[in-house]
């Protein structure tokens, strides 16, 4: 498979969901298995369910979706996305393609360095201890390493010891807290694990070296020396749709980022827009999405209080858009390997290395919060989602194959988007009709 993929396909989302198929198998030369896993013919296995997680019972599927048009340094992706809310697949492909014409996002993504802390207590004065800990940091080093050789090899591994101290949570009277951090490059893996095994082997040789007592020693998901960050310029003129010029959707973006900035609760909301992109690609590649969102909304308080991951304004007659949050991804470990419907994602993404998948999902990100902010700033955000909402009420209701889009289109009309409204379309048709849009028979 050539570099020569792109991201903008029109009309896909008109096309039969065969014809979608059989353009995407010629593009990335999918297998008969891989259209299985997409067409759910092939799920999850039952067995291998069960050897994944606990007291399995079965399997659980979400809609996969793609997001289009997205270029990132100069190349295209085609996104899985795996989500059950309407409009977040539309909104990052309609959000990419308006920065896709405005010559692209740009991106970069710091190496998969991760923290392993140790809990340290009863080491007498902090500062002999802290002495004594960094003092020993070669040989603590060198024992972390030799529980991953092979990470080593790779060219990655334990590359330094650092020691925080920190207040007691009790008052002056209680024991500062000692935290030793173990910086970890992981390469291509996100390395809960690797972490957790170098945090737990070394624990013994500084309990040693201080005459301490370690009780927690595992990794900390408050990724900041993994960050991913994004950007993206696009001149006012082409912000321009609802019947509003651009400059007024423009300041409206940077009037919404502006709130989020100073108010804790638009934040909070802010930032998840942000996270409704990029959890839909951790789920369809087999990330700890759990993890990319802890680390996330830690990283966003950083400084004492909530604010928000992604910011806008405006510059030179642009709208200029910017993320920056830590990326704890892997290519390798964890699901990666083992789940079917994973690989698949992995095959229509085509990221080369956890650098660039880091990359792409902080422009999916910030394609997903400038989507939300452009309807926020202008005609509000129920327009254009409840517009496909209104296809699973249509669902809900009963309506099947095309009428589901009839349906929809109707109660989109009515201002009605209910299910009891969507009944009462489907009891007026005439006999003949109702069953074809309800695909009954007799």
């Amino acid at each position: 498979m050539s570099d020569t993929v792109t991201s903008r396909l029109s009309g896909f989302h008109k096309l039969p969901l065969e014809e979608r198929h059989a353009q995407l198998a010629r593009m990335f030369r999918l297998t008969p298995e891989d259209l299985a896993q997409l067409r759910g013919v092939d799920g999850l296995d039952l067995g291998l369910a069960n050897q994944m997680i606990e007291n399995a019972v079965g399997t659980f599927s979400l809609p996969l979706g793609l997001g289009l048009n997205l270029s990132v340094n100069g190349r295209d992706y085609l996104v899985p996305m795996a989500v059950e809310e309407p409009s977040v697949v539309a909104a990052v492909s309609f959000a990419a393609k308006i920065v896709r014409e405005s010559g692209g996002f740009t991106a970069e993504a710091d190496d998969s360095m991760m923290i392993g802390q140790v809990q340290l207590t009863r080491y007498g004065d902090p500062v002999e201890a802290t002495e004594k800990i960094l003092a020993a940091k070669e040989q603590i080093l060198a024992l972390a390493n030799s529980f991953h050789p092979s990470m080593v090899a790779r060219g990655g591994g334990a590359r330094d010891v650092e020691v925080r101290l920190l207040p007691a949570p009790e008052g002056p009277r209680g024991e500062p807290l000692l935290i030793v951090h173990l910086l970890i490059d992981t390469q291509e893996a996100m390395g809960a694990n690797l972490i957790n095994t170098m945090a737990e082997g070394v624990a013994p040789l500084i309990e040693q070296v201080t005459g301490g007592k370690v009780y927690l020693r595992i990794l900390s998901n408050l990724a900041d020396r993994r960050l991913a960050r994004a950007m993206c310029r696009i001149p006012v003129p082409m912000l321009a749709d609802f019947e509003m010029p651009g400059e007024l959707i423009a300041e409206g973006i940077a009037q919404a980022s502006r709130f989020a900035q100073a108010d804790p609760y638009r934040a909070a909301t802010h930032n998840k827009g942000v996270m409704n992109g990029i959890d839909s690609v951790a789920i369809a590649t087999g990330q700890d999405w759990r993890a990319i969102e802890a680390g996330a909304h830690a990283f966003a308080c950083r400084d004492g209080q909530y604010r928000p991951l992604s910011s806008w304004y405006l510059e030179e007659g642009h709208l200029v858009g910017r993320i920056e949050l830590p990326m704890a991804l892997g290519t390798v470990g964890g699901p990666i390997k083992v789940h079917p419907g994973v690989q698949v994602g992995l095959k229509l993404l085509r990221a080369n290395s956890v650098r660039e998948l880091s990359m792409v999902f902080a422009a999916v990100g910030l394609a997903q919060n400038f989507a939300a902010l452009r309807a926020l700033g202008s005609v509000g955000i129920q327009k254009g989602h409840m517009a496909l909402h209104a296809r699973c009420v249509a669902v809900t209701a009963g309506a099947r194959g095309d009428w589901v889009e009839k349906i929809a289109n109707l109660l989109v009309k009515a201002g009605h988007v209910k299910v009891e409204k969507a009944r009462e379309i489907l009891a007026s048709l005439p006999a003949d009709e109702a069953r074809a849009a309800t695909g009954t028979t007799g």
